[in-house]
């Protein structure tokens, strides 16, 4: 197999993990998780979100959250702490609080779009572009989300052609990085493969990332299907962290222990160490009162156990 010799991990449990969490976690708690997963030796952590508190209450401390992980972190010049934000509004908000790093998110779902952020597709890449013209006149990086590129929740399948437009049209606005989300994990093998094949004649494939949801249990699947195309850049979330809305009791994001797993099996340098980051899952499913998600955490831990 021609896998690609290093993989960056982007954690996104603090963020995209935390805001699809029933209970509210404290800001303290955040902070420590970033520390831990900083520690753990991950080069991307998608430290909050600047949304309304009112549509995301979880994301409410936002600004706190990330000025402490800067005043900590900022000096890292290794790491990056992207922010998520969906308008200007939000944009000027992260600037203020330091962000280097945001992040826009879009739909190949007319549907999705929609019901998500209250307008369409084209309308949505409007908005962003204003977003992107800010940040790059301040030389901020910006990262580009694609939603439902393999499955829709109201629409269904998704055409592979709807993904690549979407993320030509975010790379070419200026995002350095477009992240393809599998929002309702009902992509398989044969249909990621499908999709990266016709995002790749529109984006460079070094700058896609798989962004794969657990709902089906393929989620591992989708990550070894990615890496057989030469794609390299993964998101995950510690503790498998968050959940699936779209499918109530499904578990949400691919686990970061699961994915490390898989490319410590592969002799696939990603920069993690297990140990610790066991350790930041452990610390956050505690606190949230359950085990980690993560098959490859349980089992690993009960062999420290052992």
């Amino acid at each position: 197999m021609n896998f690609p010799k290093r993989v960056k991990v982007v954690e996104v449990g603090p963020r995209d993990g935390l805001q699809n969490e029933r209970q509210l976690v404290p800001t303290a708690v955040k902070i420590e998780l970033i520390d831990r997963l900083v520690a753990a030796g991950l080069p991307a952590v998608e430290a909050t979100s600047f949304v309304s508190p009112k549509w995301v209450p979880r994301m409410g401390d936002n600004a706190e959250v990330l000025r402490a992980v800067l005043a900590r972190h900022g000096q890292r010049p290794n790491v990056a702490f992207p922010v998520l934000t969906p308008n200007l509004r939000g944009f000027d908000a992260a600037l203020e609080a330091g962000a280097r790093e945001v992040a826009i998110f879009g739909a190949a779902s007319e549907t999705f779009s929609q019901k998500n952020i209250n307008c369409g597709i084209a309308e949505s890449l409007e908005r962003f572009a204003a977003v992107v013209d800010a940040a790059r006149a301040l030389e901020v990086k910006v990262r580009g989300y694609v939603s439902c590129v393999v499955a829709c929740p109201y629409e269904g399948a998704v055409d592979p052609a709807r993904a690549a437009w979407v993320a030509r049209r975010l790379y070419e606005m200026g995002c350095h990085e477009v992240s393809l989300g599998d929002t309702i994990g009902a992509g398989t093998p044969a249909s990621i493969q499908r999709m990266i094949a016709a995002c790749a004649e529109a984006v460079p494939l070094d700058k896609l990332a798989g962004h794969y949801h657990d709902t089906y249990g393929m989620a591992i699947a989708n990550v070894y299907a990615s890496l057989q195309m030469g794609m390299a850049v993964f998101d995950s979330a510690i503790a498998g962290l968050g959940g699936c809305p779209y499918a109530p009791g499904a578990s949400g994001n691919l686990a970061t222990e699961d994915l490390v797993f898989l490319l410590d099996g592969l002799a696939i340098d990603c920069g993690v160490d297990m140990d610790a980051l066991l350790d930041a899952g452990v610390f956050i499913a505690r606190h949230l009162g359950r085990e980690p998600a993560s098959k490859a955490a349980r089992a690993l831990l009960a062999g420290r156990a052992g």
